[in-house]
């Protein structure tokens, strides 16, 4: 857990450079996250554009800690909470711009609402961002994908902010795209994209839309408390295969328990708290490798340090 500060020291947030965006000190988090659980941030910082973003990198002290989050759909917030500075994009960095078959979108632009503008605009191609609940900034940084498709098929150029405030622009080479793994530098932060489709038939790419959000409906957990795909699927095999071929469909530690409708989902049955849920994730993965010889990876993004009682 942070470690909790003295009469004398000085809250973090007093250290903060000025900025346009805002501030806030001890931000709850967990009610911004899918799972509903979770400790705060020590600073969260809401810039408001990327020029803002920039200059308080920038001057930003190169031992303070930074995280980004997203909408939090695939996030794990543990309940010591988040030490120095979260950093979460708003509507500042939601735009989305149709030209012909190319879009520009903003990095917490909606997966969804970026699907729905290439839908109205006749490009095909996207669709299967409607079936991604996140940002598009949290796609590129692991190179979301679903329904046989992922950013890498799309993404001409990315723009970013490196944890130095230099403005920076990668190519689709040059993010190294690989299952469900960017290689640009972790320490950057995704402020937007260039995304190219090809024309399509309006009609025919709202009825795959409506196609993926049926069978997300009828196969995923998707109106519980859920980070969704917890564990990425190693070569050769589905993840949700081996974790209920080891008997871990419906296995539970407290309130946190593996999804009966989808066993690669884990999701929060009222009162779980995120070191339940990790530790049910772990338990998981021990019982897939007993039972197969198979190490899962986790696909949802744990930050953040335990809190008071948890093992460490």
């Amino acid at each position: 857990m942070m470690a909790a500060r003295s009469m004398t020291q000085r809250h973090l947030i007093e250290l903060m450079p000025k900025c346009r965006g805002r501030l806030t000190a001890d931000a709850p988090l967990a009610q911004v996250t899918w799972f509903r659980v979770g400790g705060p941030a020590e600073v969260l910082f809401r810039p408001a554009d990327a020029d803002d973003l920039a200059e308080f990198l920038e001057r930003l002290p190169n031992d303070v800690p930074v995280t980004l989050i997203g909408v939090a759909s695939n996030l794990l917030v543990r309940d010591g909470g988040v030490p120095g500075v979260t950093i979460r994009l708003g509507r500042g960095f939601a735009d989305i711009a149709c030209a012909g078959d190319t879009l520009t979108v903003g990095a917490a632009a909606l997966d969804l609402n970026v699907a729905v503008v290439a839908r109205d605009a006749g490009v095909a191609g996207l669709e299967f961002l409607s079936g991604i609940p996140g940002t598009i900034g949290g796609a590129l940084r692991m190179n979301g994908g679903a329904y046989g498709r992922e950013m890498a098929d799309l993404l001409v150029a990315a723009q970013a902010v490196g944890r130095d405030g230099a403005r920076l622009t990668f190519s689709n080479e040059q993010m190294g795209f690989t299952y469900r793994h960017a290689d640009a530098p972790t320490d950057c932060v995704f402020t937007g994209a260039v995304l190219r489709g090809v024309p399509g038939d309006r009609l025919e790419i709202a009825r795959r839309m409506a196609e993926i959000a049926e069978k997300r409906a009828d196969s995923q957990p998707v109106r519980s408390r859920t980070g969704g795909s917890t564990f990425k699927n190693p070569d050769g095999h589905k993840a949700w295969e081996l974790i209920d071929k080891a008997g871990c469909r419906g296995l539970s530690i407290g309130d946190a328990q593996v999804s009966e409708m989808h066993c690669n989902f884990l999701i929060n049955q009222g009162n779980a708290r995120a070191a339940d849920l990790e530790a049910l994730g772990e338990e998981v993965r021990r019982r897939v490798f007993d039972s197969s010889g198979v190490t899962l990876e986790w696909e949802i993004k744990r930050v953040g340090v335990p809190g008071e009682g948890t093992a460490q």
